[in-house]
């Protein structure tokens, strides 16, 4: 008996034949491009009737596989080559967003036939948000005429969700930003897109991708400035835009301030320097005291490790605010910073559970360190404070704010003695 294990066969040096279904089909947009401009060339100017051809085509046509042919045909009138030149080697049509009218209706009318053609064939959304990635990086090789209907375009298509903000990454292109041309397509851009909505929109949808810090980078380093872009944009008539900008700035400059705060008292630094160094980023950043306030407030409770039971962190809370209360007390010197003062403890202590019963005793505490006045209190008592957690704080503050009152009265009643 042949105990050798029998050697198995292997595939070395077979052949076999793949069936033509299976074979990869080779890339050419030529006969795609020809169908597509042809059917464009008939059509002409009719947009209705563009939109039309389109729907009917991609039953026939691999959209899918030539959605940059396709989206390169509607723009520009063919395809295009590395840095936004035709190709001279294939047909083109005449009827394209860049031959078009330049003007805001025409450019809704063209918005409309790629929000159709999308909303038919969803699975173009990817390409398309793609092919205006890739556009506003060939910006340079566009005419300026060219580049105002895209601008227009974009503003349209952000405006009415066809497109995500994210797209506007590309105009932060070194090349771009150094030779004005991205801040030129921005003012075009933004405002076809505030015209189709307002300017909270286009706040949210920037904001919801990271954006809403980053359009002084629409400028050279050099020109990176709240001042530069806001003229710029405010002499190109859009103040709202520049507005949100400065906002945006300063919301940036405040969270900057915050952090260098909360460093600088877990570091252990003397409160005058504190103080000192607070003031002068204050007059720096144009911020108000009751705005500065509020970020002393948030970096001093953010700048310990709080206890996690309830009866020991107010007794942790009430000494390392007496701590800082020469601090509190250097930007408290109006009315409207102890109001803001309260409306913000009222604020933390109601976000915080652990810190729901610790409000009357810090109030008390901040009033004895002559930080918050009787007035502020009283005030903040009757009706100037939040709805969060009203009833619980009310209650708490009650026999407080009456003795407040009798000694008020009593004063008062010496004084009139006194006359």
């Amino acid at each position: 008996m042949n105990n050798q294990k029998q050697q198995k066969p292997t595939l070395t040096g077979q052949r076999f034949k793949t069936r033509k279904r299976d074979e990869k089909e080779r890339f050419d947009p030529t006969q795609f491009q020809e169908s597509i401009v042809q059917g464009l060339n008939q059509t002409g100017t009719d947009l209705e009737a563009v939109a039309k051809f389109l729907d009917a085509s991609g039953a026939k046509l691999d959209y899918r596989r030539y959605a940059e042919t396709l989206f390169d045909i509607l723009v520009a009138g063919g395809m295009l080559a590395p840095g936004g030149t035709l190709s001279d080697d294939m047909t083109r049509t005449e009827f394209c967003l860049f031959t078009a009218q330049e003007d805001l209706e025409t450019m809704q009318a063209y918005a409309q036939v790629f929000n159709k053609l999308i909303r038919r064939y969803k699975y173009l959304e990817k390409g398309f948000e793609e092919e205006i990635k890739k556009l506003l990086l060939f910006l340079k090789g566009f005419t300026e005429s060219e580049r105002n209907k895209l601008a227009m375009l974009t503003g349209i298509l952000l405006a009415n969700g066809n497109i995500s903000a994210s797209i506007l990454n590309s105009l932060f292109n070194e090349n771009l930003v150094k030779e004005g041309v991205s801040a030129a397509f921005a003012v075009k851009l933004f405002k076809s897109w505030i015209n189709e909505k307002d300017i909270n929109s286009v706040a949210a949808s920037l904001r919801k991708v990271g954006m809403d810090n980053r359009l002084m980078e629409l400028f050279p380093a050099n020109k990176r400035s709240c001042e530069h872009f806001s003229k710029y944009f405010t002499d190109a008539g859009l103040k709202e835009l520049s507005d949100f900008a400065r906002n945006q700035q300063s919301i940036g400059a405040r969270k900057e301030l915050q952090k260098e705060l909360q460093e600088m008292m877990s570091r252990g630094d003397p409160q005058k320097e504190i103080i000192a160094f607070t003031r002068e980023e204050m007059k720096k950043a144009g911020l108000s005291e009751q705005t500065m306030i509020g970020i002393i407030w948030t970096s001093v409770m953010s700048s310990v490790e709080w206890n996690k039971k309830e009866e020991l962190v107010t007794e942790q809370a009430i000494k390392h605010l007496k701590q800082y209360s020469p601090l509190l007390k250097a930007f408290t010197s109006q009315g409207l910073s102890e109001l803001s003062l309260l409306l913000k403890i009222q604020e933390y202590c109601y976000d915080n559970i652990h810190f729901m019963k610790a409000f009357q005793k810090i109030v008390v505490l901040l009033y004895k360190a002559d930080v918050l006045s009787e007035e502020a209190i009283l005030k903040w008592y009757t009706e100037a404070h939040l709805a969060k957690g009203k009833s619980v704080f009310l209650e708490q503050m009650k026999k407080f704010v009456e003795w407040l009152k009798n000694a008020e009265e009593e004063s008062e009643s010496e004084e009139e003695e006194a006359d």
